[in-house]
């Protein structure tokens, strides 16, 4: 239902690519239903809080599914527009999207224990969680456990570019048969740079952890800084040859 509507509003289309996805594919219908099981997984707490005191402690764990939530929306979104563009159902592509949904549900909860704990540090909290039976105990409680935490994300970062990488890489190798014009084959050739970026930060995160040892896991943390920086830069050079391109395009028309 959202697809669809988004699909009539054309939300999400850019520039003159052309979209080749007008209806909604069994897969996306798939895709759809484990996005929405994922958030569900993310909701800070199943039942209603009896007390205040557990409303409060609800509350808290607000920015964590917040910051989930947003990371969340935007891999589906990204799918959603692959989909739009080259409407590609093919066996690579189902493969490659069913790789795209394991990695999402199983990496819901180390995405939701890294932001509660990065959450409650950063607002002046200590790392720790109210267990059950009203035990306060950290939520980390060793650099060796951060690193491996830092690795788990990282390696759950990476595979969801990577698919996204491969994905876009094979709509470029059929650009003939979906016939991809230049302006339709350089966004296809930006969007794999976009996302080759992003699998360089995450493999750069692995390398100060392994190479520095777990006393370096909040430099790696620290590593997904330049995540905004990096694509920022990208996209206005890429913007600018783009614009290029596009002006040689219409001179060549226009002769």
């Amino acid at each position: 239902m959202i697809r669809e509507q988004m699909i009539g509003k054309n939300i999400g289309r850019s520039g003159e690519f052309r979209w080749r996805g007008h209806e909604i594919s069994r897969i996306e219908g798939l895709s759809d239903a484990v996005f929405a099981f994922a958030i569900t997984l993310l909701v800070v707490s199943l039942e209603v809080p009896k007390t205040f005191d557990e409303l409060a402690e609800t509350m808290h764990g607000f920015g964590a599914f917040l910051i989930s939530f947003m990371l969340l929306f935007a891999v589906w979104f990204n799918q959603y527009k692959f989909f739009r563009r080259y409407g590609l159902r093919d066996t690579a592509t189902i493969l490659l999207n069913a790789a795209l949904l394991f990695v999402v549900l199983f990496y819901v909860y180390p995405l939701k224990f890294l932001f509660s704990f990065l959450v409650d540090r950063f607002t002046g909290g200590h790392g720790e969680v109210r267990l059950p039976n009203g035990n306060v105990v950290a939520m980390i409680e060793s650099n060796d456990q951060m690193a491996s935490l830092m690795i788990i994300f990282n390696l759950g970062y990476l595979a969801v570019f990577g698919v996204f990488v491969l994905l876009f890489w094979h709509a470029y190798r059929k650009r003939q048969a979906l016939e991809l014009n230049e302006l339709e084959r350089f966004d296809t050739r930006a969007s794999i740079q976009e996302n080759t970026f992003n699998c360089g930060i995450a493999v750069l995160s692995l390398l100060i952890v392994g190479i520095g040892g777990p006393a370096r896991a909040g430099l790696a943390g620290m590593a997904y800084m330049l995540t905004p920086l990096v694509l920022t830069v990208n996209g206005r050079l890429m913007g600018r040859r783009r614009r290029r391109l596009q002006a040689t395009a219409s001179d060549a028309q226009a002769v």
